[in-house]
């Protein structure tokens, strides 16, 4: 068997752990592995390279991936479908391992429903907001960066007794601000799944203002429906009169060497995958659920939803009081 694997869409830390795990699983099984660069695109511009125990070594502690990452308009037409179809049979290619969130999965089910090709995916992305994992590969890491971000921030708060609000990744889902903001010993988080009330979060800040808290941490989703942090920001200040500051770690969450949690993470579904291949498993996606391997059919990994943890918020709320 011939296995290609591609990493697709945003990077995320623990993907090189992950074509690691695929690699030395194949070859440990007599198969030949072939790395596809730049995401789908490298389907379509035959960017391919053969992957070997020497491509992969000392790369488990590396952010990103060595096989580069991209979004591909073009292999969502029928055109490109078809490209990379041939690209597949010129290197012999039996089954495709993708790496990614969920434009990724969607892109996997759509092509091998369409060509008949054997796909599946891994679940990368630290939104952690797939279908069919507890964790995410690289969410872990995420939200230690971030963490890191928040406690430097927390000693200036502190210091200038001002009020910050820190927005941390999450379009359309709050699991890395829920993760932060309870590790972080935020006063409150916002996050896309619940209302932001922004007089309640006025009256709240000034409540902890008048008990004498010398600092107040508002950790931002970025994809609150109320705004983004700054948006946020403005509207607070029309309710209180108190300096504040914000801050956008942005892509400082992305890159970094995985967590050991994150190694061991993408380490376990990598050799599962090859696994599953062996015993004819695909076109779905290989993850983790209550520490059990698990397979989730490619368009429930994004038309399901995942909910966030309620009693997290709820924990937030009162150890913030």
């Amino acid at each position: 068997m011939n296995i290609g694997v591609l990493t697709s869409g945003g990077d995320s830390s623990g993907m090189n752990a992950a074509i690691r795990a695929i690699t030395r699983t194949a070859l440990h099984y007599g198969f030949d592995v072939f790395g596809i660069k730049q995401g789908y695109n490298g389907l379509l511009n035959d960017t391919i390279i053969e992957l070997n125990r020497g491509s992969v070594a000392n790369i488990i502690q590396r952010g990103g991936t060595i096989l580069g990452t991209a979004r591909s308009d073009e292999f969502e037409t029928e055109q490109g479908m078809a490209q990379a179809k041939k690209t597949i049979d010129k290197h012999n290619i039996n089954a495709v391992i993708v790496i990614g969130g969920d434009g990724t999965m969607r892109g996997a089910k759509i092509f091998s429903e369409k060509f008949k090709v054997k796909m599946i995916g891994l679940p990368g992305t630290i939104d952690n907001d797939l279908y069919g994992t507890d964790y995410t590969i690289g969410f872990d890491t995420a939200i230690n960066s971030a963490l890191d971000a928040v406690d430097r921030i927390r000693d200036t708060a502190a210091s200038l007794e001002r009020l910050f609000f820190i927005e941390v990744m999450g379009r359309y889902a709050g699991f890395i601000a829920l993760a932060v903001g309870l590790a972080g010993g935020a006063e409150e988080v916002l996050i896309p799944e619940t209302p932001t009330n922004i007089d309640a979060l006025a009256n709240k800040i000034n409540d902890n203002i008048r008990k004498g808290k010398k600092s107040n941490i508002i950790i931002v989703s970025e994809g609150d429906e109320a705004g983004n942090a700054f948006a946020i920001a403005e509207k607070i200040k029309k309710c209180i009169n108190e300096p504040y500051r914000v801050a956008v770690l942005g892509y400082i969450q992305r890159g970094g060497a995985p967590t050991a949690n994150d190694r061991i993470l993408a380490s376990k579904l990598g050799f599962a995958t090859v696994e599953a291949l062996m015993q004819n498993i695909h076109n779905c996606m290989v993850g983790e659920i209550n520490k059990k391997i698990v397979f989730t059919p490619f368009e429930e990994t994004y038309t399901k939803k995942k909910n966030i943890d309620s009693d997290i918020y709820k924990i937030i709320k009162i150890l913030s009081e």
